[in-house]
């Protein structure tokens, strides 16, 4: 624990990783405030630590509270935002406006109190290049503007764009950009994740739907390696002022990810496939290829992920098990 920080805000901290970046950082002993509107973040995720923190229900829309919060914490950990590409196609301007305004509200107070900052970022703002492993310098290749899915990449780029114009003026600040994170507490709604739409759909025996030809590949990042690598960021001297990829590098097609599910559960649900049109709505259009170089986090932070895919994938079910059914 860092003897120059006590007080931790995270906003979005009632949400998937946010809610295991809460539980870590009490576990070392820091006094935790969580700013959460619960949008698509669980009270039910915090339940472990509940006892621990102090928890707001608010939005970082409402620029009085986060200047509050901000002036009384020691460290932010910023990562309250509209999530989900489905959630975004439908209602692309509340997305952007949680996410750009939002973030502006955030790291205002933080240069207004001068407070360090982490803001949580997106591989989404890669957009659809064809280069891999992707670096954090590398150059973004995006879609037409009328096409609402690049909205999000686009939004979260322009909050990384506000992070690095404040550590310009001498904000100590810190982006991290996460690769398909999954774990215990994925939204079984499905929420920006498609492991838990594969888990849902092969425990109910449905078919577990493939869109597109099941060839397009991600690499899935373990939550405790996720948080483990945010806090890094967060907190050490090196990553102030970068970007750093938080990623597993090993690559799975998403085909291969829907057979490991369903063999690993035993289910015998049948894989399906479908356009993306016919769930995103027409025009979609997804990136092929998403893979991390995570040479900057090791060299910056040290950090490796741990935790191999199968490894996650059991931990994953036991919890869904225990909690979903």
């Amino acid at each position: 624990m860092s003897t120059n920080v006590q007080k931790v805000l995270v906003t979005g901290g009632g949400g998937f990783i946010g809610s295991h970046l809460v539980d870590a950082l009490c576990a070392d002993g820091y006094e935790v405030t969580v700013l959460d509107l619960l949008t698509t973040g669980n009270a039910k995720n915090l339940h472990a630590s509940m006892d621990k923190i102090r928890f707001i229900r608010g939005s970082i829309l409402d620029e009085s509270l986060v200047d509050q919060l901000v002036s009384e914490t020691d460290v932010v950990f910023h990562l309250a935002a509209a999530v989900g590409v489905r959630h975004i196609v439908e209602d692309p301007l509340d997305s952007i406006l949680v996410n750009v305004r939002g973030t502006d509200h955030v790291l205002s107070a933080c240069f207004k109190y001068w407070k360090r900052v982490l803001v949580a970022s997106t591989s989404e703002v890669y957009g659809r290049t064809a280069k891999v492993p992707m670096q954090e310098d590398d150059d973004r290749v995006l879609g037409a503007t009328t096409v609402h899915r690049w909205s999000y990449s686009t939004s979260k780029a322009l909050d990384e764009h506000l992070a690095f114009a404040y550590s310009a003026n001498g904000l100590p600040v810190s982006i991290v950009r996460y690769f398909n994170s999954y774990g215990p507490r994925l939204d079984p709604r499905g929420y920006g994740s498609v492991m838990a739409n594969f888990l849902s759909e092969a425990l109910s025996g449905r078919p577990i739907t493939v869109h597109g030809d099941g060839q397009q590949s991600r690499c899935f990042t373990y939550v405790d390696d996720t948080v483990r690598g945010t806090i890094l960021a967060g907190l050490s001297e090196e990553s102030i002022g970068t970007v750093v990829n938080i990623g597993n590098t090993r690559e799975t097609t998403i085909l291969e990810l829907a057979e490991l599910i369903r063999d690993y559960v035993g289910s015998k649900s049948e894989i399906s496939f479908d356009t993306y049109e016919s769930y995103y709505g027409p025009g979609f259009a997804d990136t092929r290829r998403r893979v991390p170089d995570a040479t900057r986090a090791k060299e910056l932070l040290g950090w490796e992920p741990t935790v191999s895919l199968e490894e996650g994938l059991a931990l994953t079910y036991e919890w869904w098990k225990k909690n979903v059914g």
